[in-house]
């Protein structure tokens, strides 16, 4: 049996809904193009409501392949953090992790490694503050609601789901059980973002219309690897044709947006290109009996949404994880006096004498006073030397820190369950609007009247 094979069977259970996706974006408590009203809300709301706060923040954390090992890293480097569980399916992932844990000198974790549904024990023990959930995607929700009907608050990798009843069910879990469910979006911490978010709260764009955001990494060798997250993500490119990854370039532009805050995202449309490139890299890059060669993939090589806010303003947001092109999330923000926009890091403002970008530059090459200096997020500040040990350029740790910060202090997470849910329903409103041939769908309100508010970030 291939190893796709045996991860695709031993996760049946999960990846079942797979094959139904596309009938399942029409069905149940969207509240999307069909006009279906929100839910009723098993709950208050969870916006604005802080943490419980406390000395020590003990952690489970479910998930010893890819993403996990970094956040433990992290964490072991944040003060006041205590790993006290580790599971995974695999028993020498999840050692692996534990034997991290002990020799950075602190308590052996206990280990959860008895098969696919063992993470339900760690999230009954009922000594955890916090769930890492740093799975294949499909598993996020089942065990964030664990976690949350565990009593414990759930941290899940992105997307936190997959499909827009997933979307309600963590909002209904997390108003039931006064828990939060905070998607670990760690491009929302990353140095430019934090800069370009500082930029806008500081009017120095004006007014905010208009976004564009993305997400453009070449991942045709890793979608092929038999080892790590290939084997699985993969397969979503075999049945879904959308937006399958929104959330890295979506959420800081939310933040920008004041969604959630004052705004919210109210309709999707979405088209995608043809899909050529899996196939072609496929076809040359496998050998000839890999029954691999046998796949037919759904999903266009380029996907493009846009979206339109309640207050009018608009998105770009686009994916494409097939093409040989350079990584890009676009990241760039235009308003009534200037623009904003990322790779590499620039800023346009009215009235500049030359008509051209001026580079932002986070280390080498800044005038004191600049831009840099004065934009610069205190996170950043603060964290710039530790950041450097962390993952994708320091943004891993500073999004740790926060979430830890936030625990201790006993202040509201920045990102809710709201945010979660808005961030990840792209993918299957993506879907929805490409099936019906490029049709808007409306996009459902998870906050149920409650974004009016003010800016809290």
């Amino acid at each position: 049996m291939t190893d796709d094979a045996r991860h695709s069977l031993s996760r049946r259970e999960v990846l079942k809904t797979a094959t139904g996706a596309a009938a399942a974006l029409s069905l149940g408590r969207s509240g999307s193009a069909q006009g279906t009203a929100p839910p009723p809300a098993q709950g208050a709301t969870m916006m604005g409501v802080p943490f419980e706060k406390r000395a020590v923040v003990r952690v489970g954390v479910i998930g010893c392949g890819s993403r996990g090992p970094g956040h433990v890293g992290d964490l072991l480097g944040i003060e006041g953090v205590e790993i006290k569980a580790v599971c995974d399916v695999r028993p020498e992932r999840a050692a692996s992790v534990r034997d991290q844990v002990e020799k950075a000198g602190r308590p052996r974790p206990e280990v959860y490694a008895k098969g696919d549904r063992d993470f339900e024990a760690l999230c009954r023990r009922g000594d955890l503050d916090l769930v890492y959930v740093a799975t294949p995607w499909r598993w996020h929700v089942p065990m964030a609601l664990a976690a949350m009907a565990g009593g414990a608050h759930a941290a899940v990798e992105v997307p936190a789901a997959v499909t827009l009843d997933e979307c309600w069910q963590l909002v209904d879990a997390s108003e039931r059980t006064r828990r939060h469910c905070v998607m670990l979006e760690n491009c929302n911490y990353g140095w430019s973002e934090m800069l370009a978010r500082n930029l806008v709260r500081a009017g120095m764009l004006g007014e905010v219309n208009h976004a564009e955001c993305a997400y453009i990494h070449d991942l045709r060798t890793l979608l092929f690897d038999k080892e790590h997250v290939g084997p699985w993500r993969r397969l979503e490119h075999l049945k879904r044709d959308g937006n399958l990854y929104p959330t890295h370039g979506l959420g800081p532009v939310a933040w920008y947006l004041d969604i959630h805050r004052g705004d919210r995202f109210e309709r999707l449309v979405s088209m995608s290109s043809p899909s050529l490139g899996l196939q072609g890299y496929r076809d040359r890059a496998l050998a000839g009996d890999d029954p691999r060669r046998q796949e037919t993939y759904a999903c266009g090589d380029m996907n493009t949404s846009l979206l339109r806010t309640a207050r009018g303003r608009t998105v770009v947001l686009q994916h494409d994880v097939v093409s040989p092109r350079p990584y890009s999330r676009i990241n760039m923000v235009s308003g009534t006096k200037g623009s904003f926009a990322d790779y590499p890091a620039r800023l346009f403002l009215d009235g500049q004498e030359e008509h051209e970008w001026r580079e932002l530059r986070q280390k080498d090459g800044r005038a004191p006073g600049g831009i840099e200096d004065r934009f610069e997020d205190p996170l950043w500040k603060r964290l710039a030397g530790p950041a450097e040990q962390g993952g994708h350029g320091g943004m891993d740790y500073v999004m740790n820190w926060r979430l830890v910060e936030c625990l201790r202090e006993g202040l509201p997470p920045d990102m809710d369950v709201y945010d979660a849910a808005a961030w990840s329903a792209p993918a299957a409103l993506s879907e929805q609007s490409v099936a019906g041939g490029n049709v808007p769908v409306e996009f459902p309100d998870f906050t149920r009247g409650r974004w009016k508010g003010p800016t809290i970030l």
